[in-house]
């Protein structure tokens, strides 16, 4: 029988428990997936801690890759032996599963399991963002936190890619080395220096048009004040605690700016937005986005894992191998 990861409660690493399940045969529209990897993400850690709340007993994980075993009645868009990937649907920590066989899009022989696994979120992320959530134009200079994450290294690169000039926070001097070799013009130590005052001196105290924040509560006020007026505060993360609740009229007060939090759930929630978003990811890839996979675990090691994103122990993606 497959090997799954569940929880049963709320709570931090501990709570995730390796067990067996019984897989059934795929119902009409959905397939059966021998996974061969699955991508760790953040937001694992907020549905573990119950910050996002789910219903219990739930497997966590919302991207992997795999091998397409079986079909189920009707299903047309993949075949037995397709690889593809999924990003955004919760079950992925396990060995096999069946899911909906219209949110898997296959993959292109050059981009091999563990990168699928390491993109898909990450990467589709970083496409609403920067091409839909504000449209990025060349030449602008824009913020992006955590830019030595996953999806800040995939983000920064495509946007340097597409002539922007991108300011991003990092943790440490390593961090801000990798976040350098990465497409970040103007790294910026958050423990160290003030960011709204550096990103004044780089835009000559104009601000920039939109900040990229995965951070979230440490974040928010030095996010609002980096942006020119009529910016763009795009908040996509959690990672330092959620936004406290806020008065709307401080977005007029600085600016009338804009507050919006986006979803990839919502940016793909048609067949033809995630193909698209897929396809676009593919080919950033395909002109020299790199894909960097810095971590990987097998799934029983997965305490360790989740401990060490936590941990700010990571840099890039980080893969599980079932």
């Amino acid at each position: 029988m497959p090997q799954v990861v569940r929880i049963h409660k709320p709570g931090g690493p501990e709570v995730l428990k390796l067990e067996e399940t019984k897989l059934a045969n795929p119902k009409a529209g959905e397939v059966r997936l021998r996974q061969t990897a699955i991508g760790l993400n953040f937001i694992d850690t907020y549905h573990r801690s119950g910050l996002y709340p789910m219903a219990m007993p739930v497997t966590l994980g919302t991207e992997a890759a795999g091998i397409v075993e079986a079909v189920g009645k009707g299903v047309t868009v993949v075949k037995e032996g397709d690889r593809v990937a999924y990003a955004g649907i919760a079950g992925a920590y396990t060995e096999a599963r069946n899911i909906a066989a219209d949110r898997l899009v296959k993959l292109p022989r050059w981009i091999s399991d563990q990168q699928a696994a390491a993109m898909m979120l990450k990467g589709m992320t970083a496409e609403y963002l920067i091409r839909r959530t504000y449209r990025v134009s060349k030449g602008e200079t824009v913020v992006f936190h955590a830019a030595a994450g996953g999806v800040g290294l995939i983000a920064c690169q495509w946007l340097k890619h597409l002539g922007v000039n991108v300011i991003g926070t990092v943790g440490s001097d390593a961090k801000a080395a990798l976040a350098k070799r990465h497409g970040v013009r103007y790294p910026v130590l958050y423990k160290r220096q003030n960011l709204a005052k550096r990103v004044r001196e780089i835009t000559k105290g104009a601000g920039v048009p939109v900040v990229y924040d995965s951070v979230g509560a440490s974040t928010f006020e030095a996010s609002l004040d980096c942006l020119a007026p009529r910016g763009m505060l795009v908040s996509f993360g959690n990672s330092s605690g959620p936004v406290p609740p806020f008065d709307p009229g401080i977005l007029a007060a600085k600016g009338s700016l804009y507050f919006t939090r986006p979803s990839l759930a919502a940016y793909t929630a048609t067949r033809e937005d995630l193909v698209k978003s897929a396809q676009s990811l593919f080919r950033a890839v395909k002109n020299g986005v790199k894909i960097r996979v810095d971590q990987t675990y097998k799934l029983k090691d997965i305490v360790k894992a989740h401990k060490a994103l936590e941990g700010r122990r990571t840099t890039g993606s980080t893969v599980i191998i079932p």
